[in-house]
């Protein structure tokens, strides 16, 4: 199952040990006024290169949702809030090739390949912060509506091998156009994160001239497998998972819980949930059976294992009614790659600290679905982080 609609990025929780209050942010329609000119310039038609590939976000073009206004309120647990100003750069040393989630509220099996306000939304997002430290690619792809994820009959393989195609042909005017020899980041998320693993799979995976290019590849909520206490051969035959902040051409994937994933959850389990719409894409038959395997965990905070302060950005309530589009919480969550059960699961914690009365996000769509509207948000600082340590090793080893 993948996320049919980006309708909230976060619900209610009770901590652990105490109540809080709920955590809300905008969704597609209630945008704060940056978000909503945003929404409104990329809801325009298609931007298309002359190979034909129709662009969301791409380096020089106007509008560009991937390079939004990044100020936060910054919250601390006690204490005024203040305003956070993040520059972003006018280049950067590598680049970010991005695939979105399910978002479009078409009528259809597919989507077309209009920019509609919730590719617009879900760009600035998911994808705007990694500004800071690549140059960001994202194509439009005919995806997986959500009403295609409501109905079983509408998940073809067919209709599967159309979206990926998209997101194949994008991958091979960038790599033919605009790389020029640059590290890339693939990042995806939910059926993004499918499209990308397959992506990787069928052209980087086993060809080292081009898996050289690969700084590292953030594919969450998307059940990536590894063999049970292995670090690569489920999905991937040579990209191993990340075990440190330096290590370049690794991949770091999760699905975050507050809770341990119940019976039949959608991720953390092989073989269930979202490994389902694995099998529909090409190239993403498993290596292994089910049995063999587990889904991978990487802690963005900390690769090499054990628990570690997250560092969330969120987008701010509601339009009109936020300082800043973006709202931060140090010091809030905790976590930590957990295996237990079959399921392996990025454990989030919010420790209740006497006075703190900062909200704290939940499972909007449930106990299945565990905090996956937020597996990117959750961590977002944590993620921009980790990408800005590779690529300077990157770089280090691989001289422009």
């Amino acid at each position: 199952m993948l996320v049919a609609a980006l309708v909230a990025l976060a619900g209610c929780s009770g901590g652990t040990g105490a109540a809080r209050p709920s955590a809300t942010t905008s969704p597609a329609g209630g945008l704060t006024p940056a978000q909503g000119a945003a929404v409104a310039a990329g809801a325009a038609a298609a931007l298309t290169d002359p190979a034909g590939v129709e662009w969301l976000c791409r380096p020089g073009q106007s509008p560009d949702p991937c390079r939004s206004d990044l100020s936060a309120v910054v919250q601390p647990a006690s204490g005024p809030a203040r305003i956070e100003r993040t520059a972003l750069p006018a280049d950067a040393a590598i680049d970010c090739f991005y695939v979105y989630p399910t978002v479009s509220r078409q009528d259809t099996a597919l989507a077309d390949l209009r920019i509609d306000p919730a590719e617009t939304f879900v760009a600035t997002a998911q994808a705007s912060r990694f500004s800071q430290v690549c140059r960001v690619y994202a194509p439009v792809y005919r995806q997986f509506t959500g009403r295609a994820i409501t109905d079983p009959a509408l998940l073809t393989r067919a209709n599967a091998a159309v979206a990926y195609d998209d997101v194949a042909a994008a991958w091979s005017d960038y790599l033919t156009h605009y790389n020029r020899g640059r590290g890339v980041v693939v990042i995806g998320h939910s059926q993004g994160a499918v499209m990308a693993t397959a992506l990787l799979r069928n052209t980087v995976d086993a060809r080292p001239a081009v898996r050289r290019l690969l700084v590292s590849a953030i594919l969450l909520g998307g059940n990536v497998t590894v063999p049970v206490g292995g670090r690569v051969g489920g999905s991937f035959a040579h990209i191993p998972a990340c075990t440190s902040t330096s290590e370049t051409g690794c991949v770091v994937a999760y699905s975050s819980f507050d809770q341990p994933p119940p019976a039949g959850s959608f991720f953390g389990r092989p073989g269930l949930g979202v490994s389902y719409h694995l099998g529909l894409v090409p190239g993403t038959t498993p290596s292994l059976p089910d049995s063999a395997m587990q889904v991978l965990c990487v802690n963005p905070a900390a690769p090499a294992g054990g628990a570690a302060d997250l560092d969330p950005y969120l987008p701010a309530q509601g339009a009109g009614s936020a300082a800043a589009p973006w709202v931060t919480q140090p010091g809030l969550y905790r976590a930590q790659c957990m295996y237990a059960d079959g399921a392996s699961w990025l454990q989030v914690t919010a420790p209740v600290t006497p006075g703190d009365t900062r909200a704290v996000v939940g499972p909007m769509l449930g106990p299945l679905w565990g905090l996956h509207l937020v597996d990117v948000n959750i961590a977002f600082g944590n993620l921009v982080g980790l990408v800005r340590q590779q690529a300077a090793a990157y770089r280090s080893g691989r001289p422009r």
